[in-house]
């Protein structure tokens, strides 16, 4: 029997090389990924959670464990979280490396639960995806809020929150004083929620026009606080559902419940001032505040969309309109407000916590503040940039007690090399940014560099900046996704805790009982409380003439 021999033709041959092309490349891909190093991983990581067991520590607050952990494998380690990878870097050269050469591979925030429940999914400024509608977003609440023309145009309503709050404590001192009829007697005060009702008066009143003041209900007020913190405890846990996505359902998905009753309980408040303005608009009332340089954030937004919808927007014509109109605003100022108020009063509440645990640092102050003010007026915005002792107060405070110690966390939208290909890291890592380390790092502020020492901004790093641009040093962060409300801070922070500590004299305090406890989370919230014996120390006219 004869064998049919059959020539291969062309159609039989193509196929063949498509395939044999795919083997070479994927053994060559292989190889590749072979040679290529990750960054150094700790030992102790647990099947399914990875080394997210070390973060749940009890004893330590997770930025503590990572600076430990950074003391053993160096400054650019890698973590695994359940099934995601976390890049860890603790050095300010390592900074710079990820956050401004690699800048852009690292320009997204990752996808997780509370930020999808918490963020009206993904539509906050803070953490949407890196493109046009986070542009704009960004634009307009830079040039319309955060610029320093703004800021400047609406100074008047910051120092009005700021002096309402400064007699707020001078009625309830008096108002003791009247039913002890005990002259001098010190009252004590609640700081950290003072520090935090200013904080947020000062920031809703230019976003949304309104004020605590305005919740006739106490228990109104109570819900809006509350919500705010829950929603600053809830986004910066390192939670198993994250990690291990199938784990969502255990307990009856309970965490994802308490995410969608945060969220809702934020957008009725946001949903009610909304509202609000809309009524505003129809009757004309938003006119009359423009007249009066006093028009709010969130009517700015409104004008903005209505110019954008009927094609008459010639200062922002590119507004992306995918997303709901409503809820593009109503997350825009809710991001503001949050994060408004979380930074400023967990910075402040740090700095008054540091000035009374060291009395002389406290007494400089106030003699600084006595020298250039003097004790028969009020601190005005004027001062601020006279009073350096101060200042340096509130960048020593800021390096020590970073508001986000490991940073907002980002993540990498492609495959990048680091330390010149020395190091591989994948698409979807997490970039994890150690403040904590980074600003106590004895190297850049010598052998004291745990100790709280303001001077060191007058002398050794007199030169140093917080506005991303000196690695040493960068609270609000750096590159695309630095925090946009830096001008706002670096006004606020001085002028509130200038009123503060010329206004009163903190009286029976000793430097051990200032607890320093600090808390788990995305911000360095303290734990122990901040209750304190203050007394008047200007003259009683200067509180009772305050509008």
């Amino acid at each position: 029997m004869e064998t049919l021999l059959v020539a291969p033709t062309s159609s039989s041959i193509i196929p063949c090389l498509i395939l044999l092309f795919l083997f070479l490349a994927l053994r060559w891909s292989t190889r590749q990924n072979n040679r290529l190093q990750y960054p150094p991983e700790p030992s102790g990581s647990w099947p399914i959670l990875g080394h997210l067991h070390l973060l749940w520590s009890f004893k330590e607050v997770p930025y503590k464990v990572i600076a430990k952990l950074a003391d053993k494998y160096g400054p650019i380690f890698q973590l695994k979280l359940g099934s995601q990878r976390a890049l860890v870097v603790s050095s300010w050269e390592m900074a710079k490396e990820c956050l401004h050469k690699n800048d852009r591979a690292f320009v997204n925030r990752p996808r997780t639960l509370a930020f999808k429940h918490l963020t009206f999914d993904f539509t906050m400024v803070v953490v949407c995806p890196y493109g046009s509608y986070w542009r704009e977003m960004r634009r307009i609440s830079n040039q319309e809020l955060l610029s320093n023309h703004r800021l400047e145009m609406l100074k008047h309503i910051r120092i009005s929150e700021v002096r309402a709050s400064v007699k707020e404590i001078y009625n309830k001192y008096y108002r003791r004083l009247s039913s002890t009829e005990l002259d001098g007697v010190a009252l004590m005060v609640d700081m950290k929620q003072w520090i935090e009702e200013v904080s947020l008066n000062s920031i809703l009143r230019l976003v949304a026009g309104k004020s605590l003041r305005d919740y006739s209900v106490e228990e109104e007020k109570e819900r809006l606080k509350k919500a705010i913190g829950a929603f600053t405890d809830l986004i910066g846990q390192f939670t198993l559902s994250d990690a291990v996505s199938y784990t969502r359902w255990l307990a009856g998905g309970r965490y994802e419940k308490i995410l969608k009753t945060c969220a809702k309980e934020l957008d009725f408040f946001a949903q009610g001032w909304l509202e609000s303005h809309k009524r505003d608009r129809q009757l004309n009332i938003d006119m009359k505040k423009k007249k009066q340089q006093e028009v709010e954030f969130m009517d700015v937004m409104l004008d903005l969309f209505e110019a954008r919808s009927s094609s008459n927007d010639q200062q922002y014509p590119d507004i992306n309109l995918e997303r709901d109109t409503d809820t593009s605003i109503k997350a825009t100022c809710l991001a503001l407000i949050i994060a408004g108020t979380d930074t400023s009063s967990v910075t402040l509440i740090w700095a008054l916590s540091l000035l009374l645990k060291n009395p002389d640092a406290l007494k400089k102050a106030q003699d600084e503040l006595d020298t250039h003010c003097g004790k028969d007026r009020l601190v005005d915005f004027s001062d601020i940039k006279y009073l350096v002792y101060l200042q340096a107060v509130i960048k020593e405070t800021m390096r020590l007690y970073p508001a986000g110690p490991l940073s907002a966390p980002r993540e990498s939208v492609e495959d990048i090399t680091l330390l010149n290909g020395r190091y591989y890291v994948r698409a979807g890592t997490r970039l994890l940014v150690n403040l904590h380390k980074i600003q106590r790092d004895p190297r850049v502020w010598g052998t004291d560099a745990e100790k709280f020492c303001p001077e060191r901004f007058l002398s050794t790093h007199k030169g140093v900046d917080v506005r991303g641009q000196h690695f040493e040093m960068i609270p609000f962060g750096s590159g695309r996704r630095i925090c946009p409300g830096i001008s706002y801070a670096l006004q606020f922070l001085p002028l509130t805790l200038a009123n503060l500590i010329h206004g009163f004299e903190f009286v029976s305090l000793t430097e051990e009982s200032v607890g320093m406890e600090e808390g788990p989370g995305l911000t360095s919230s303290k734990v122990s409380p901040l209750d304190v014996f203050i007394k008047p120390r200007l003259p009683c006219q200067l509180y009772e003439n305050i509008n």
